[in-house]
């Protein structure tokens, strides 16, 4: 009896000590319409065969956080598991009238503000879950704006590790130089989500980040 005991004792603690470490959790923010979705669904194409979410032009079209587990992603030899997790874009003020614009009916525009408005609390809330976020901006717009000072303040205070992507280089009016110069204490990787271009570097600097 003794015996049958210490051996369930030792297998519990080998069990332990040779435990997999949990998937790193890989979350995507930034402001509506900077490409994380699109940056999300090509890595998990490129290694699971599927997407982890909707695209589409009307801002806000992520309203709820999103994720795909168990994404194994290469790099020169070294494998490591990540679990992805797309977030809705983050915003100061969402009006539904913004939606109007794209021939959405009023009521329509008013539920999707509600949801949006929703899921930047979520996306906020999850920021303590994360182990390493991508900040993904538009390279066309200003980056120096409240809403990434915010995103990059509140990750800042939680010491998580950040890569910022300077999305849309494929665009003639892309300035990621806009970018560093903004954020000079951060490594800044220029890429298009859409084409999937940059991505060998994208995937060094994650490396990189992993301790």
């Amino acid at each position: 009896m003794v015996i049958k005991v210490f051996k369930n004792f030792m297998t519990r603690i080998f069990a332990n000590i040779f435990k997999k470490k949990e998937d790193i959790k890989l979350g995507f923010y930034g402001p509506p319409n900077a490409g994380k979705t699109s940056l999300a669904n090509r890595i998990c194409k490129d290694f699971t065969g599927e997407e982890i979410g909707k695209v589409s032009k009307i801002p806000h079209e992520t309203r709820k956080v999103g994720f795909k587990e168990k994404v194994d992603i290469e790099y020169k030899g070294k494998t490591l598991t990540f679990k992805l997790i797309d977030t809705p874009g983050i915003a100061t003020k969402i009006d539904y009238e913004e939606f109007l614009k794209y021939n959405m009916k009023k009521k329509d525009a008013k539920k999707r503000a509600k949801e949006a408005t929703a899921g930047v609390i979520e996306s906020i809330k999850w920021l303590d879950d994360m182990d390493v976020v991508v900040i993904v901006l538009d390279s066309t717009e200003n980056p120096y704006n409240q809403v990434n000072i915010t995103i990059i303040g509140n990750l800042v205070a939680r010491n998580i590790p950040i890569l910022i992507v300077a999305n849309k280089t494929d665009l003639k009016n892309s300035d990621m130089k806009k970018i560093e110069t903004a954020f000079p204490e951060y490594d800044v990787v220029g890429m298009s989500a859409k084409y999937g271009e940059n991505l060998e570097e994208f995937y060094e600097s994650i490396f990189k980040l992993i301790k």
